[in-house]
C-alpha cells in the first residue's frame, strides 16, 4: 500500500466512532500487499519528557502476556506438572527412631520438643482417607457416612483443595475434620526444610481459602504405621512437630488402593479383639468403587458390634483440631483459591479457543486447496478468456514520497512493458527529489504530478483527475513490473462485470531471514487466499503495489477515500458494495520491496492491521443490503472476519499449547501434534509455492517462520484492537527504502527512453 507519507492530520477514529476494525492475519493472511508507510509512536524528544513513559498500546499486550503466563504456570503447579517429586525412598535403619515410637500408637507429637504417641480408645475407629477431595468419590464417600452418622478425617493435598475447594467446606460442614497431605504429594524425606514449609503453607492456605478452618493435623505422603518409622522420614516427624502439627499414621491399612475386593478390604480395615484403630483408605488416586461399596457395609457392620466412628479429636477426647480463621489470612486463602479457579477457567477456554482455532485452520486450509485447484484449473484452461481481448492504452498511477531509491527502477519497469502505457507520477511533496529524478529521465509518456504532502488517497485521486485513459493501473513507487504485468493485469476488463482486478504481489528482497518469511506469507497466505476470493467473489483487497480498476467504477464510488488507513481495502469493499465483479490475474506479477527490519515490518502490519479493521467497520452495513452488496456483507465480510481477525487471534494458542506441553507434558504427545499442525501448513504453503512456481527452498524456513513470525503478527494484532477499543490514534511513518529490487525487464531500450524532445513529458504543477 504504498511508499507514502500522510500528514499528521490523517488520524482515525476506532470503532464506536465512525470508523472501525480488523487485522491481518498473523498467519500470513492479509488485506494486501501495502508497504511504505506504517503507524509507529512519535519520535521521543528530550524536551517532551511525557514520550518516554510506555505506550499503553505496548504496555497492555505486555501485561496480558506476563498475566496469561502467570495463570498457566500457577495450574501447572496446582495440577502437580511442574515441580512435582515422585521419587520414594525405599526402608531405611531404625536405630535413631525412639522405641517409644516405634512401638506406640499412630498418633505422633513432636511438638515442644515432645517425643509422645497415643492410640485410640477400644472400640472406636477413626476413618481417615488420603489423597482427595476427589470430584467423583469424595461426595460418594461423604454421602455414605452422612447415610450412616459415622465421622472421618480426610487428609488432603493442597492441589486437590485448591482445584475442588467446594469439597474441603462440605467435609467441615458435615463434622469430619481434614488434615494436611501436602501440597504436590512428595516424599518429605527428599525435601529440604524450605520445601517442606512451602508444602505445609501452600495447603493451609488451600484448606483455609476452601474453608475458612486452620489444621493442626498432618499426614506425610507414603507413610504406614508407627513401627515403619526410619532414620529418614523421623527427622521430618520431628521439624513437622516444630511447625505445629501432630502426625497421624495408622495401625490398620485397608489396602484399598489395590482394589482387593470389598470383602477384602472390609477384613482389611477390622480391628482384631475390639480395640481401637486408626484406619487408612483412599478417597482420590483412582477408581474407589471398591471403597465405597466396602464403606456403606463397613459401617454399619461395626456399629452393630459396639464401635463408633467419631473423628480424631473426639476419639482421643481433645479439643478440635480445626481452627476458624479470619482477617488478612483468610482472605489470602480465598485470593489463592479465586486465582487456582481462574487458572483452570482460562486455560478452559484456551482449550476451547485452541479446538475453535483447529477447526478454523483446518477448515481455512481445506477452503484454499479446493478452492485454488478450481481457480487453477479455470484460469489455466487453453480456451479461457475473460472476454474480447483488451489492447486500449492504460494509464498507470504511481504514487510516490521521497522514493529517490526506487524510482527510477519503477518507472523503467514501466516503460518496458508489451501494453501500451501512460505514466503518471504523483509526488506528494516528496523533499528528496523524486520528481527531479522522473523528469531526468526523459521518458516518453511519463508526467510528473506535483502537489504538496496531502497522503496517498489524495495522490491518486489527483493522478486519476490527469489519466488520459478508462483503464487504471495502480502501483507503489518501490515496485517493479515485469513486461508482462499490465496486459495481464488488465486482460479481466474484457468482461464488463470486472471492475477491479488484483494482481501477484511478490517480495523482491526474500534474502534475508525476515523477507523470507514475508515471501512465504505473500505466496502462502495473500496469493492462495485471493484465488479461493476470487471463486467465492468475495476479495478484500486489491493491493496497492499492483491493482487495476476501471475509471468509471471508481468514480462511481467516489474515488479513493481517507476515511481509512488502508484505502486499497476500504476501495476494494466498496466496489463490491457497488456491484462489481473483483478478481484474481496471477500472472501480473509486481516485485516490492518489503521491510528489512523488525521495526519496519511492525509499524507496516499495524497499520494494515487497524485499517483493515476500520474498512470492515465502516462497510458494515452491507450486512443488511440487498443484491451484490448483501452478498458481500453476508458472505465476503463473515469470512474476511473468520480468517483474518478470528483465527489469527487465536492462532497462538497453538504455540501457548506447544510451549506448555513442552514443558509440562505430555512432552512427546505435545510435539507430534504441533508437527501435524507444521506438516498441513507446509503441504498447503508447498502447493501455493508450486502454483506460483517458486523455488521450495525458501520453505525451509517455514517452521522458524511459525514461532517467531506469527507471534509477531499476533502481538501487532493484539496491539491494533487495544488501539481501537482505547480509542487511539496512529501516525504515519514512512519506512526506508534500499532500492534493492531492480527491473525485471533490464534497461529500457534507447529507442524507447530517448532523449528525445520531451512534448510527452510534461510537468503538472
Amino acid at each position: 500500500m504504498a511508499s507514502h507519507n500522510r500528514r499528521p492530520k490523517a488520524t482515525h477514529q476506532a470503532p464506536g466512532g465512525r470508523h472501525g476494525a480488523t487485522p491481518v492475519a498473523a498467519s500470513g493472511v492479509g488485506p494486501s500487499d501495502r508497504k511504505g508507510v506504517g503507524p509507529g509512536p512519535a519520535p521521543r524528544t528530550a524536551r517532551d519528557p511525557r514520550r518516554r513513559r510506555l505506550s499503553m498500546r505496548f504496555l497492555l499486550p505486555m501485561l496480558l502476556l506476563v498475566a496469561l503466563l502467570a495463570m498457566l504456570m500457577l495450574r501447572g503447579y496446582v495440577h502437580s506438572e511442574i515441580l512435582a517429586d515422585h521419587r520414594i525412598r525405599p526402608e531405611a535403619a531404625t536405630n535413631k527412631v525412639p522405641d517409644r515410637i516405634l512401638d506406640g500408637g499412630p498418633v505422633i507429637d513432636t511438638r515442644g520438643g515432645r517425643t509422645s504417641s497415643l492410640d485410640v480408645p477400644d472400640h472406636d475407629i477413626v476413618l481417615t482417607f488420603d489423597d482427595g477431595p476427589d470430584p467423583t468419590w469424595t461426595p460418594k464417600v461423604l454421602d455414605v457416612l452422612k447415610k450412616h452418622h459415622a465421622h472421618a478425617v480426610f487428609f488432603v493435598t493442597g492441589t486437590m483443595t485448591s482445584r475442588y475447594p467446594g469439597l474441603v467446606k462440605r467435609i467441615v460442614a458435615e463434622g469430619n475434620e481434614v488434615g494436611v497431605h501436602t501440597f504436590s504429594h512428595p516424599d518429605l524425606s527428599f525435601q529440604s526444610k524450605k520445601r517442606i514449609d512451602w508444602e505445609l503453607s501452600q495447603t493451609q492456605l488451600a484448606i483455609t481459602g476452601a474453608a475458612g478452618i486452620r489444621t493442626s493435623l498432618f499426614r506425610p505422603p507414603y507413610s504406614s504405621s508407627a513401627d515403619a518409622m526410619d532414620n529418614l522420614s523421623w527427622p521430618v516427624t520431628e521439624y513437622i512437630g516444630t511447625r505445629g502439627y501432630i502426625t497421624v499414621v495408622n495401625n490398620t491399612d485397608s489396602e484399598d488402593w489395590q482394589k482387593p475386593g470389598v470383602a477384602e478390604i472390609i477384613s482389611n480395615a477390622t480391628p482384631r479383639g475390639g480395640k481401637g484403630a486408626i484406619v487408612l483408605m483412599h478417597d482420590s488416586g483412582g477408581d474407589r468403587h471398591e471403597t465405597v461399596q466396602a464403606l456403606d457395609r463397613f459401617l454399619p457392620e461395626m456399629q452393630a458390634k459396639g464401635y463408633t466412628f467419631d473423628n480424631l479429636t473426639q476419639a482421643l477426647g481433645a479439643r478440635s483440631a480445626l481452627t476458624p480463621m479470619t482477617g488478612v489470612n483468610l482472605w489470602k486463602g480465598k485470593a489463592w483459591i479465586f486465582l487456582v479457579q481462574a487458572s483452570d477457567s482460562i486455560m478452559d477456554v484456551l482449550v476451547v479457543g485452541l479446538a475453535i482455532t483447529g477447526s478454523l485452520v483446518i477448515a481455512r486450509f481445506a477452503l484454499m486447496l479446493l478452492l485454488s485447484v478450481i481457480h487453477a484449473r479455470r484460469v489455466r484452461r487453453k480456451d479461457f478468456a475473460w472476454g474480447p481481448p483488451v489492447t486500449e492504452p492504460v494509464t498507470v498511477l504511481v504514487p510516490a514520497y521521497n522514493e529517490a531509491k526506487c524510482i527510477e527502477n519503477t518507472v523503467r519497469s514501466l516503460m518496458a512493458s508489451e501494453h501500451p502505457v501512460e505514466v503518471i507520477v504523483v509526488d506528494d511533496g516528496s523533499a528528496d527529489g523524486t520528481a527531479r529524478i522522473v523528469e531526468a529521465m526523459f521518458l516518453p509518456n511519463v508526467r510528473v504530478v506535483r502537489q504538496v504532502n496531502a497522503g496517498k488517497p489524495a495522490a491518486l485521486n489527483r493522478g486519476l483527475a490527469n489519466a488520459s485513459y478508462d483503464l487504471i493501473v495502480m502501483m507503489d513507487g518501490d515496485t517493479v513490473f515485469e513486461p508482462a504485468t499490465v496486459r495481464e493485469l488488465v486482460q479481466p476488463f474484457g468482461d464488463p462485470r470486472v471492475g477491479a482486478v488484483a494482481g501477484n504481489a511478490k517480495v523482491g528482497n526474500r534474502d534475508s531471514l525476515i523477507g523470507a518469511w514475508q515471501h512465504i506469507e505473500y505466496v502462502m497466505g495473500f496469493n492462495l487466499d485471493r484465488r479461493m476470493y476470487d471463486i467465492l467473489r468475495c476479495m478484500p483487497t486489491i493491493p496497492g503495489a499492483v491493482g487495476a480498476f476501471r475509471r468509471s467504477a471508481l468514480e462511481r464510488v467516489g474515488g479513493m477515500s481517507d476515511d481509512t488507513l488502508a484505502e486499497d481495502t476500504d476501495i476494494t469493499m466498496a466496489m463490491h458494495r457497488d456491484g462489481w465483479r473483483v478478481v484474481y490475474a496471477e500472472k501480473a506479477r509486481a516485485w516490492t520491496e518489503a521491510p528489512e527490519t523488525v521495526q519496519q515490518l511492525w509499524s507496516q502490519r499495524y497499520r494494515w492491521s487497524y485499517g483493515t479493521m476500520q474498512a470492515i467497520w465502516k462497510h458494515r452495513g452491507a450486512i443488511l443490503d440487498r443484491g451484490p452488496s448483501g452478498r458481500f456483507g453476508r458472505v465476503g465480510l463473515p469470512l474476511v472476519a473468520l480468517f483474518m481477525v478470528i483465527a489469527p487471534i487465536l492462532a497462538p494458542l497453538i504455540d501457548v499449547f506447544l510451549f506448555y506441553g513442552l514443558v509440562f507434558g505430555p512432552t512427546e504427545k505435545t510435539f507430534l501434534a504441533w508437527l501435524g499442525v507444521l506438516a498441513i501448513q507446509a503441504f498447503c504453503a508447498a502447493y501455493a509455492f508450486r502454483l506460483d512456481r517458486e523455488r521450495m527452498t525458501h520453505l525451509v524456513s517455514l517452521p522458524l517462520q511459525q514461532i517467531l513470525y506469527r507471534q509477531l503478527m499476533y502481538v501487532v494484532l493484539l496491539q491494533s484492537w487495544i488501539t481501537a477499543l482505547t480509542g487511539g490514534r496512529l501516525r504515519w511513518q514512512k519506512l526506508r527504502r534500499t532500492g534493492v529490487v531492480g527491473a525485471p525487464g533490464g534497461p529500457v531500450s534507447a529507442q524507447r527512453s530517448g532523449s528525445g524532445s520531451g512534448s510527452d513529458r510534461r510537468t503538472v504543477a
